[in-house]
């Protein structure tokens, strides 16, 4: 999984050519005081079918929205799909917000672990490496192409653009709005940090011990790669 750069809402300029009855009117510049609102698209690739999703966020991209994001997907779409399935493998670059040095996304994947009842397990990759995330070269090149040069005049606009992703090898594009409002700004406290560290039994893995961390958290496994 990772998330999209940022949009703004409105007719605002965006980069791209598209061939069209008529020349779409539009300011020349995208300045956000000129925006009526913004979106942050969160994607997750299901590689084993091909499918794509996109949790759009109308506020800010923080660690709450990632892992409601990843709850929204497995309550929604994982759990039909793949009824027998006690488990998820979740692949993510180390930076933004599911940073792999983020305590306060470690303490969103044990709520969504108690909530889910999984094991999760999250694979970072290294910086520099999110080319090698399979999201980045079988979904978000097309998830663009079908949106380049439109303008996003309005959020039904975009979720009707996006939701036309597809490709002759047989992908789709599932996409849901998530209206809640996340707040910035917040901080691991001391105390969160310890309670993470003393409630958890946490081992080095055998490959790649710098980046794969197995970690017991509470009742309910939940397995993170994370910059030991």
């Amino acid at each position: 999984m990772d998330t999209k750069a940022k949009e703004f809402l409105g007719r605002l300029f965006r980069q791209g050519r598209v061939r069209c009855s008529r020349a779409f009117e539009a300011f020349d510049h995208d300045f956000p005081t000129w925006a009526d609102g913004v979106i942050i698209p969160h994607g997750i690739y299901d590689l084993a079918r091909n499918r794509g999703h996109v949790n759009i966020g109308l506020s800010h991209d923080t660690t709450e929205f990632a892992c409601d994001s990843i709850q929204w997907y497995w309550n929604r779409i994982g759990k039909q799909c793949y009824p027998q399935a006690d488990a998820m493998l979740l692949l993510l670059d180390c930076g933004g917000s599911n940073a792999a040095s983020k305590y306060l996304f470690k303490h969103g994947l044990q709520s969504v672990a108690d909530n889910t009842g999984m094991t999760i397990q999250i694979a970072h990759y290294p910086s520099y490496c999110s080319k090698y995330n399979p999201i980045e070269r079988r979904f978000f090149p097309h998830l663009s192409r079908v949106c380049t040069g439109l303008l996003f005049d309005t959020l039904q606009t975009v979720v009707d653009l996006m939701r036309t992703t597809t490709t002759s090898t047989g992908l789709q594009t599932i996409v849901n709005v998530i209206g809640r409002i996340y707040e910035t700004g917040k901080t691991a406290t001391n105390a969160l940090k310890d309670h993470i560290r003393t409630t958890t039994t946490t081992r080095l893995a055998d490959f790649l011990p710098k980046w794969n961390v197995v970690a017991k958290i509470l009742r309910v496994w939940a397995r993170a790669q994370v910059d030991a």
